[in-house]
C-alpha cells in the first residue's frame, strides 16, 4: 500500500503562452507538487537540451526554485505527426524545424527523429516517462462507409508498428517509456484498440499508456475498469474532466464545432465539475497499485484558468485516498 500521497502535478500543455518561470511560480504557490512538462516550446526544449551543456540542470533549478519536480514530460503534438496522413492541420501543431517543407514523407521522418531525440533529452532530464500521441494511419476510417476492408485496417496497426518500433527502440536503450494518451485521433481511442495497439508491438513494457478519463467518458466507456483491464500498462495519469449533453439535440461526434461551443455534445471542464467518477478511478488505481504522479490536464472554456488550476488542485488533494488494509469485517468489535 502506499506510504505517501500520490504527487499533484500541472500538465503544461494548455499553458504554453505563460513563460516557464512564471507558470513555476505561479504552480509552486499555489501548492503543485511539480509539472510535467510539455515538449516543443519554451518550457521544454528537446533539442537544447541535447546540444545544450547545462540547459537540463537550468530546467530543473528554475523548478526547485519554486519547490517543484519533473516526473513526466508530453511530447504530444510531435508524436501525433508519426504515422498520422499529413495535411495542413499539422503545420498550425508542429515546430517549424519537424513540419520542413510539408510533405508527408519528411514530416513523418523528423517526427520519428524527434521523438527518438525526446527520449534521449528525457534520460539527460532525468525523466524515466513520456506521454503523447501516437497519430493514426486508420482514424479517417472509423465510419464504414463506404465500407472499409478491414484488411486494410490490420495493415493500419502493422505500420503503426512499423513506425513506432524503431522510436522504442530508443526509448529502451535509454531507460525512458512512453505512454500513449488514449484518445479519439490515436491508434488506441477504447479499450479494443488498445488491445490491438500492444498486440502490435509485442506489448513490449517501453509502449505502455498515458490514462486520461476525459477522452473514455465522452465515448460512454469507464475508466476504472480501463485501470483494471490495463493494469499494468497504466505508466501515467491524467486528471480531466468532461460534461455530456447529450439531450438529444447535441451529438457525441461534436457537430464539427470547437470546443466550447454550447451546441456541441459533450466538452471538457474542470475536474470535479465534469461526470468522471474520479473516486471510482482512484480506487481502481490503489487496486492495481499505481503509485505515480496524478497529473492536472486544465481544459475548461467556461472557467478561468487561474482559478480552475487551484480548484482542480484542491478537488485532487481532497480525492486522492489511500487504500485501506483492514478488512472490517475481521476486526474485533470493542
Amino acid at each position: 500500500m502506499r506510504s505517501a500521497p500520490r504527487q499533484v502535478t500541472l500538465f503544461t500543455g494548455q499553458w504554453g503562452d505563460v513563460p516557464l518561470d512564471e507558470l513555476a511560480r505561479l504552480s509552486g504557490e499555489w501548492g503543485f507538487d511539480g509539472l510535467e512538462l510539455g515538449c516543443g516550446g519554451e518550457h521544454f526544449d528537446v533539442d537544447r537540451a541535447l546540444a545544450e551543456d547545462g540547459y537540463v540542470r537550468g530546467v530543473r533549478e528554475r523548478l526547485e526554485r519554486h519547490g517543484l519536480g519533473c516526473w513526466a514530460l508530453g511530447a504530444h503534438l510531435v508524436g501525433q505527426a508519426v504515422c498520422d496522413p499529413i495535411d495542413a492541420r499539422h503545420q498550425r501543431v508542429l515546430p517549424p524545424a519537424v513540419w520542413g517543407d510539408g510533405d508527408p514523407a519528411g514530416v513523418h521522418a523528423r517526427a520519428t527523429a524527434h521523438m527518438q531525440d525526446t527520449a534521449r533529452a528525457a534520460a539527460r532530464f532525468g525523466v524515466t516517462q513520456v506521454n503523447g500521441f501516437t497519430g493514426s494511419p486508420i482514424w479517417h476510417l472509423l465510419y464504414s462507409f463506404p465500407p472499409n476492408d478491414f484488411g486494410e485496417i490490420e495493415r493500419g496497426y502493422e505500420r503503426f508498428a512499423e513506425a513506432w518500433d524503431p522510436i522504442l527502440d530508443v526509448f529502451d536503450a535509454e531507460g525512458v517509456r512512453f505512454g500513449l494518451e488514449v484518445h479519439p485521433t490515436e491508434i488506441a481511442y477504447d479499450f479494443e484498440t488498445t488491445r490491438r495497439a500492444l498486440e502490435a508491438v509485442g506489448r513490449r513494457p517501453a509502449f505502455g499508456l498515458n490514462l486520461d478519463p476525459s477522452h473514455l467518458v465522452h465515448q460512454h466507456l469507464d475508466p476504472a475498469e480501463f485501470a483494471l483491464e490495463y493494469a499494468d500498462r497504466i505508466y501515467h495519469v491524467h486528471v480531466k474532466d468532461v460534461r455530456l449533453r447529450l439531450d438529444g439535440r447535441r451529438s457525441i461526434l461534436g457537430s464539427h464545432l470547437d470546443f466550447g461551443d454550447p451546441a456541441r455534445g459533450w466538452d471538457f471542464v474542470s475536474p470535479g465539475h465534469g461526470q468522471v467518477d474520479f473516486e471510482e478511478l482512484i480506487r481502481a488505481l490503489n487496486r492495481i497499485g499505481y503509485a505515480g504522479p496524478l497529473s492536472i490536464e486544465w481544459e475548461d472554456s467556461g472557467m478561468d484558468r487561474r482559478h480552475g488550476a487551484q480548484d482542480a488542485l484542491a478537488f485532487t488533494r481532497r480525492l486522492d485516498f489511500p487504500a485501506s488494509d483492514i478488512a472490517f469485517d475481521r476486526t474485533t468489535m470493542g
